[in-house]
């Protein structure tokens, strides 16, 4: 199934690429392969301006790779980016949702009422994706419990106000549950291979369509930032360990273009996965310095780091923000202590602090 006018181009004055320089958030449709066009769409309330969808034309209708955050200011520019390449909401024949995060997820479930779309998402997401579908109105955010064990009783309480009231009808359960190695068939030309990368969420999925040399990479892969660890409904034990182990796994297929959830498209995801490496290595030894002369909460640990690309202290971050740091400096302190780098000590109130 095409558009009514069949498949055109956008925006044919924009990069071969795709990339729009340090204007990647754009409203439009960017042809970065073959069929494949990039669509970003807003972010009320994030420091991340966009998320890119990825439109897939295929014989069957339109694939979305990613569905967007249900605000209807996204759901306008999604109509209006779909008819600059010739199809309309009502093409859409499936979404492929990367992770359980309400950028990439909630956009498709508002949809899915009108238009009977499916969506699928990552079996590694269940556990999640569960509790999100029964989750209360007032019910806490699961990182609260994290934050409190780190000695951050003020930003759970922030996470608290960032999340309430909490809008179940926008994350009903999934049609089917995407495995690690399936093949997804989207016409005689085009298939995608399904890859679980835990770590920025348990369940987290790339799409590798190897034929054509592209990796959709969700929030896996980042061109310019590293992504959260552990920040989701159901949060496994160590984050950071998972996340290491699958850019690893990436590494080792073959490299290909990365389409990235955030950012403009980038030529290697091989060069990305190392830089990405190399980051976290040098991060596990900057959170190891704080610890040289007493033990310290994961809390104490964050203010004591640097954060974002620009080296921003910990109190210069808005209280979310320095709620994700702490979970962050968390998810590394856990890592070293599996590595036998720190000792986790919980005292009676159930604060942990770690040992050097």
């Amino acid at each position: 199934m095409i558009g009514a006018s069949g498949p055109r181009s956008a925006h044919p004055g924009e990069p071969a690429s795709g990339q729009a320089g340090p204007e990647w958030g754009r409203p439009g449709a960017y042809e970065v392969a073959a069929g494949i066009f990039r669509i970003p769409l807003p972010l009320p309330m994030d420091g991340l301006r966009a998320v890119n969808v990825y439109a897939v034309v295929s014989q069957r209708g339109l694939v979305l790779i990613d569905g967007g955050w249900a605000v209807a200011e996204a759901e306008t520019q999604l109509r209006a980016a779909l008819d600059l390449i010739g199809f309309g909401l009502e093409h859409i024949s499936d979404f492929f949702v990367t992770h359980a995060h309400r950028d990439h997820y909630t956009l498709a479930a508002q949809l899915r009422r009108s238009w009977n779309t499916r969506i699928s998402i990552g079996a590694g997401e269940r556990a999640s994706m569960d509790r999100l579908a029964v989750r209360t109105e007032y019910a806490d955010p699961s990182s609260v419990p994290i934050l409190i064990r780190a000695g951050a009783g003020r930003l759970a309480d922030a996470l608290r106000e960032a999340e309430t009231p909490f809008d179940r009808s926008v994350w009903s359960l999934p049609d089917a549950w995407l495995e690690d190695g399936e093949i997804l068939r989207l016409d005689d030309r085009r298939t995608l291979t399904v890859v679980h990368t835990p770590g920025h969420t348990r369940g987290h999925v790339v799409f590798v369509d190897g034929e054509h040399g592209v990796v959709f990479a969700g929030d896996h892969v980042l061109p310019h930032i590293t992504p959260s660890v552990g920040y989701e409904e159901v949060p496994p034990p160590s984050p950071l360990a998972g996340y290491l182990t699958s850019l690893a796994l990436l590494r080792q297929l073959p490299d290909a273009r990365l389409l990235p959830a955030h950012g403009p498209v980038a030529p290697s995801v091989h060069q990305r996965v190392d830089e990405l490496l190399d980051h976290h290595a040098r991060r596990l030894e900057l959170t190891l310095r704080p610890l040289a002369h007493s033990a310290l909460t994961g809390y104490e640990v964050a203010r004591a780091l640097r954060w974002t690309r620009r080296e921003r202290a910990f109190g210069d971050l808005d209280p979310f923000n320095q709620a994700l740091a702490t979970l962050e400096t968390v998810a590394h302190l856990e890592v070293l202590a599996e590595r036998g780098r720190v000792t986790p000590h919980d005292d009676a109130s159930g604060v942990r602090r770690y040992q050097a």
